[in-house]
């Protein structure tokens, strides 16, 4: 979840913003979404901006300058890292030994929605995201607001979730302080760089994957360090939890390997910007996945093979374990730095954007206009960010890494069972364009899995997820009621295009 969200989110727009396009009807329009409206959608500013014109899907304000490479990057960087790293433990805590299966599993669901994805951002080029196509399938604001909550919901509880994971075993490498306030502390901090203008390149990303990359193939090359020396348990890898059924361990477990997965829907938002994206994005998608998938299935059979489940349940950087084992005289502290790296980076993208988002909804009037005001120096939308970091506080303080990853799977699922839905819906209508036609029986499947792993949450999660939509629903009723948002707050009379581009 992050570069993706806030794509279309600027700070001044003379014409109709993004937000106000995906979640307001248009009016005279019919129930079939033309090419015009798919192209209104993708714009937010007039034709005098810079822009490339292609045949994705005629002008765009954005420039085309992402290649299929630079596309998986992306897509593998905003899989990859945080998830594994903290999980793990959580994972083999739920199944056993037999940590790979329910990441093979979960790598499974998450291709379903892919396939969906893939569809209608082909089919749509200049729409990005699934508030998008809520919007137009649905043909109801308040669905659409709410798919759009959910993500930001899911960003923030994300965020307050890889907090706790930054401030465990971790940090306490190198300092020993509470959990706790060392989450708070390390949210704070974000939201001081958010507020600063944090701008996260491509070329960023890609440094970042790199790091986060290095450190999980670094486990699976110890793992085969300790079985060529002889140690290790390679009976593990097939072992499950004497507690329940295998197969409810699994389907357990793959409900916390799911959270690894989450990102690749964020890469919608950028379709715009994607050269020749209808032959590029289903490739750069399920590669990105695919390449995910085998890492983690590769990171869970090392770890298994190394660690006994009980080690790792009882860490909170469970992946350290596995450089200890192995006693290779690599020191704690080079790997607990890589791992703090990924996890302090998925936290800080994760926060950029979703103080974005709620500035979108904000100016929009889909949330109080309070939430759009903007530093008149930084041109970064503070009370957006004082919000959402708020809000991931509550959080941190409040749960577990592992509840808060299963609350934000289940945020994102209503999100997936939606898009879903909507690549059907859709099919009614038709298009001169080639794109990527996912086999009916995917979205059908994807709906079932998403479905099936709802009924695995616990009381909790579904507690904690109902909480942050009814507050999300106040301060959409809120907004409506008294009218707020629209522009943002603002002393200077406009915003140029420069400062537009440091808030984004």
């Amino acid at each position: 979840m992050s570069v993706g969200w806030c794509a279309d989110v600027g700070v001044d727009s003379p014409e109709r913003s993004a937000a106000e396009v995906l979640f307001r009807p248009e009016r005279g329009t019919g129930p079939a979404m033309t090419e015009k409206h798919v192209a209104e959608a993708g714009a937010t500013s007039d034709d005098t901006g810079s822009g490339d014109t292609g045949t994705d899907g005629g002008h765009t304000p954005l420039r085309r300058a992402i290649t299929g490479k630079l596309l998986f990057l992306f897509i593998l960087g905003d899989v990859l890292g945080a998830g594994i790293y903290a999980l793990v433990g959580e994972v083999a805590g739920e199944v056993g030994g037999a940590i790979w299966v329910p990441l093979a599993l979960a790598l499974a669901l998450a291709m379903l929605t892919a396939a969906s994805y893939a569809e209608l951002v082909t089919k749509y080029p200049r729409a990005g995201g699934a508030a998008v196509f809520a919007r137009h399938a649905y043909r109801h604001p308040l669905v659409s607001f709410l798919v759009g909550f959910c993500m930001l919901a899911a960003g923030v509880t994300s965020a307050a979730g890889l907090a706790l994971a930054f401030a465990g075993d971790y940090l306490q490498v190198f300092l020993d302080v509470p959990t706790t306030v060392a989450a708070l502390v390390f949210l704070v901090a974000v939201a001081a760089l958010n507020a600063r203008g944090i701008t996260e390149s491509l070329r960023a990303n890609v440094v970042m994957t790199v790091v986060e990359v290095s450190g999980l193939v670094l486990v699976v090359v110890l793992a085969g360090i300790v079985l060529g020396r002889g140690d290790g348990e390679p009976r593990r890898v097939l072992e499950f939890t004497d507690e329940t059924t295998p197969a409810l361990a699994v389907l357990g477990a793959a409900l916390l390997a799911y959270y690894s997965f989450v990102g690749f829907e964020t890469s919608a938002n950028m379709a715009e910007e994607v050269r020749d994206v209808r032959r590029v994005y289903p490739k750069a998608l399920f590669g990105a996945l695919l390449a995910a998938g085998v890492v983690y299935v590769l990171v869970g059979l090392a770890v298994s093979v190394v660690a006994p489940p009980e080690r790792l349940v009882k860490s909170s950087g469970p992946l350290l374990e596995v450089v200890s084992i192995a006693d290779v005289g690599i020191p704690d502290r080079v790997f607990s730095l890589i791992a703090l790296i990924a996890v302090a980076n998925g936290a800080l993208l994760t926060m950029i954007m979703a103080s974005r988002l709620t500035f979108g909804m904000a100016r929009d009037g889909l949330l109080p206009g309070a939430l759009a005001k903007v530093l008149p120096r930084r041109r970064t939308p503070w009370t957006a960010i004082v919000a959402t970091t708020a809000v991931a506080m509550v959080l941190a303080a409040t749960g577990t890494v592992a509840a808060l990853a299963e609350t934000v799977v289940l945020l994102l699922l209503f999100v997936f069972v939606s898009t879903n839905v909507a690549v059907l819906v859709l099919r009614r209508d038709r298009t001169d364009t080639d794109h990527f036609r996912a086999p009916t029986i995917l979205p059908v499947l994807a709906v079932i899995s998403c479905v099936v792993l709802m009924t695995q949450q616990s009381a909790s999660t579904w507690l904690r997820a109902g909480i942050l939509i009814v507050v999300g629903l106040g301060l959409y009723l809120l907004a409506r009621v008294t009218g707020s948002g629209g522009r943002p707050d603002v002393d200077d009379d406009r915003v140029d295009d420069d400062a537009a581009e440091r808030l984004t």
